[in-house]
């Protein structure tokens, strides 16, 4: 490796990354994931009828929050102001399960990959 990691300052300790020098630009970042689940689930899912109401809408709702929390729950990434965040769901039997796909958005400093992740995650 021919760079220095900018992590870490020169003790070794982990730091936030300094960006103030970085210009501004338009910044995207898009994750996916999968979530396995029984066949039965997945039907009720599709169908309506799960106990927990609309599963879909809740888990929409749930992807975006997580994005715009990302700077307090994940250690020195940095607060962002995002532009956009989309989380779409895919009712995938063959899996069977939900694919999961949050594109977030952001005009700013540094990338919003760490906000993608979370929000597939969350």
């Amino acid at each position: 490796m021919t760079g220095k990691l900018t992590y870490f300052d020169d003790a070794g300790q982990a730091v936030m990354v300094d960006v103030h020098e970085k210009a501004e630009t338009h910044r995207l970042a898009r994750d996916a994931g999968r979530i396995r689940m029984k066949s039965e689930t997945l039907a009720l899912i599709a169908d309506g009828r799960a106990q927990k109401g609309d599963v879909i809408g809740i888990a929409r709702i749930a992807a975006i929050q997580a994005t715009k929390r990302t700077g307090e729950l994940i250690p020195l990434c940095h607060p962002m102001t995002l532009t956009h965040v989309a989380a779409e769901f895919t009712l995938d039997p063959d899996l069977p399960g939900v694919q999961c796909e949050v594109t977030v958005e952001t005009v700013g400093r540094t990338g919003v990959e760490m906000e993608a992740l979370t929000g597939v995650s969350a």
